[in-house]
Order: structure tokens, then C-alpha cells, then sequence
């Protein structure tokens, strides 16, 4: 993947500051009943790059299908690049690269013979340049050696990797990519990763949907977890880190006197260890540094003292219920 970025002329559609995804109480519900999403509020900003985190059946790829266009929603408004979807579809969508639920091409023909038809198919770019931005987008996801080979001979991560060569074939504001490292092995998954990153540093906002947290954590600067069709959490890496709840674990062989200092500097869920050894207590915003003061000054004997955190997956765990794959 090393292929320069293709940017000619690309004008963003959204102003500075501007969301580059919003929808307003967005809910889709099957026939029977079911409700895949629920009055969603989601909320991508210009230039970020946003993970999209859930358990499956969360409705991730509900929502994906409808801010393209591919669901009609039941209720609800969406909005892609400032501009309302399905209304302005026509204008809105050509800015918009997508990989959603593994591509579809056509299994007789080579990766490049595919990528040939649908950049025919598109009356917006310009026939003369076509060999090198299909070159060029074949090249960026590591496909030029296989470009000749029949789609129906590529492996999962082949076709993961030639759909987002479809992606790449015209200048695009935003990108959305479900589970874009899905087949794909530690070195693909490393180039597509690399490539998120030089997306955003382009200028493109780009929306990941995965299940690999691991994944998230390094591409992204921004995280919403969906459950059961709502948005549990939003914001950014660092903001969620403080839902967390840091952990204060002191060692001592005063621990109820430990206790009452603790306390007094506001902790909660102080708890002291069997061994009457070790307490802990959730103390966000006090320094580690002022809690040891604190414990001198009240003649507590510290012989330990450290600072803990529930990791992001562990978080997600207790807001989703479920486990995430965390292998990177």
C-alpha cells in the first residue's frame, strides 16, 4: 500500500466544524415487530475517525445500510456531509466511499476487470484517467500483483481488499468501512490500518464499524458503542478512559485508618482486602501524589501505593454486556 493518496480534485461538500454524519431519532423496525435500531442519536464529527463498536445484532450494520441508503428507516432523519439522505443522495453519496457487509463483484472477472466496470459505471470522473486511478487504487491495497487473477479465486481478505480498492477509485469526503480487517491477515490488517491513518491525515472522516476493540484503540480518536439498536457511549477515547473509574490501591498496616482518610478525600467503593493488607477505593480526580500526603500527614504507615484503571474493554464489556474480540 503505497500508492499516493488519490486527492485531485476533491472539494469537501461539508463546511469547517461541520458534522460529517448526524442522525435524529433514526429507528428501523422489521416487519414483526423487531427493532433493530432505536431512536438513534449518532453523531460523527468533520475529520475524525470514529470507531463503531457492538456486539453482534447491536444494529451497526442496520445503521451503516440506512446512512447509505440501502434501508429505508422507519422513522427518523439522516444526514451525510451537511446534506439530508435519501434527498440529496445524488449529490451526497458520489463523496462517499464505502465497504459494507463484504463486497459483491462479479466472480468471472478479475480483480481489475471489476474495478473497470465500476468506474465505467460512474458518469462523474473522467474516462481518460481511469487506468491510473484504478493502478493507483489497486496498488493501495496491496491487489496489483493479483489484479489480473479471477474474483472468484481471492480469498476473504482479497475480496476485503478489492472492495476497498472500489472504495479508493474517486476522491471522497467520507469514508464508512464495516469490519474493513475482516479475513485479512496481521500484515493486511496492518496496511489497512496504516491506510485509515492516512485517510484522516488527508482530510477524510472516516466511520470503522468493528469488533475488534484492539483495532479501534489504534486508528481511532473517537468511539460509539451501540446495544441493542442505542448508543451506550460516545465520545472520545480519552473521555470514555474517565468512565473507567481509576483505582486507588494502597498498602498498609493501617488499613482502617487508611479507610477514614480515604474517605475524607472523597472515595467511593473503598473496600479493604482480606488480608487486611491492601485497600481500595475509586478516586478519579485526586493525583496519587496528594493521596500519599494526605495518609503521611494523618500517620498512616504507606508501604505501597499505585494507581489502576479498568481497561476500555472491560468498560465496554459492562456497557454492552458482551465481550469483544480483542485480538489485534
Amino acid at each position: 500500500m503505497t500508492a499516493p493518496l488519490l486527492t485531485e480534485g476533491r472539494q469537501a461538500l461539508t463546511a469547517p466544524g461541520e458534522d460529517a454524519v448526524r442522525t435524529r431519532g433514526l429507528t428501523k423496525r422489521f416487519r414483526g415487530g423487531q427493532v433493530a435500531v432505536d431512536d438513534l442519536e449518532l453523531v460523527v464529527p468533520r475529520g475524525s475517525v470514529t470507531g463503531f463498536l457492538g456486539p453482534n445484532g447491536s444494529g451497526k450494520t442496520t445503521t451503516i445500510r440506512m446512512l447509505l441508503g440501502l434501508v429505508t428507516p422507519t422513522s427518523g432523519e439522516v444526514e451525510l456531509l451537511g446534506r439530508p439522505v435519501p434527498r440529496d443522495s445524488a449529490r451526497v453519496l458520489p463523496r462517499v466511499g464505502a465497504l459494507v457487509e463484504g463486497p459483491a463483484f462479479h466472480p468471472y472477472l478479475s480483480g481489475r476487470q471489476n474495478l473497470v466496470r465500476l468506474d465505467a459505471a460512474d458518469l462523474t470522473v473522467d474516462p481518460r484517467s481511469s487506468r491510473h486511478r484504478i493502478d493507483g487504487a489497486l496498488d493501495r491495497v496491496g491487489l496489483g500483483a493479483a489484479a489480473g487473477k479471477r474474483f472468484r479465486t481471492y480469498s476473504l481478505g482479497m475480496k476485503q481488499r478489492l472492495g476497498l480498492a472500489a472504495a479508493l477509485l474517486r476522491p471522497r469526503d467520507l469514508f464508512v468501512l464495516d469490519e474493513p480487517t475482516n479475513g485479512l491477515d496481521p500484515q493486511g490488517t496492518r496496511e489497512v490500518r496504516t491506510l485509515i491513518r492516512e485517510l484522516a491525515a488527508d482530510g477524510c472522516t472516516v466511520l470503522v464499524s468493528s469488533h475488534l476493540l484492539a483495532e479501534i484503540e489504534q486508528v481511532c480518536d473517537r468511539v460509539t458503542v451501540m446495544r441493542a439498536g442505542r448508543v451506550v457511549a460516545a465520545g472520545t477515547l480519552q473521555e470514555l478512559a474517565l468512565l473507567a473509574r481509576p483505582t486507588v490501591l494502597v498498602e498498609t498496616p493501617d488499613p482502617h485508618d487508611a479507610v477514614a482518610v480515604l474517605r475524607r478525600l472523597g472515595a467511593t467503593s473503598v473496600t479493604a482486602d482480606p488480608d487486611g493488607r491492601r485497600v481500595r477505593a475509586e478516586l478519579p480526580d485526586v493525583a496519587v501524589e496528594d493521596v500519599t500526603r494526605a495518609l503521611v500527614n494523618a500517620d498512616v504507615a504507606v508501604r505501597g501505593i499505585g494507581r489502576s484503571g479498568r481497561s476500555l474493554e472491560e468498560l465496554f464489556v459492562e456497557l454492552t454486556g458482551e465481550g469483544f474480540d480483542v485480538v489485534g
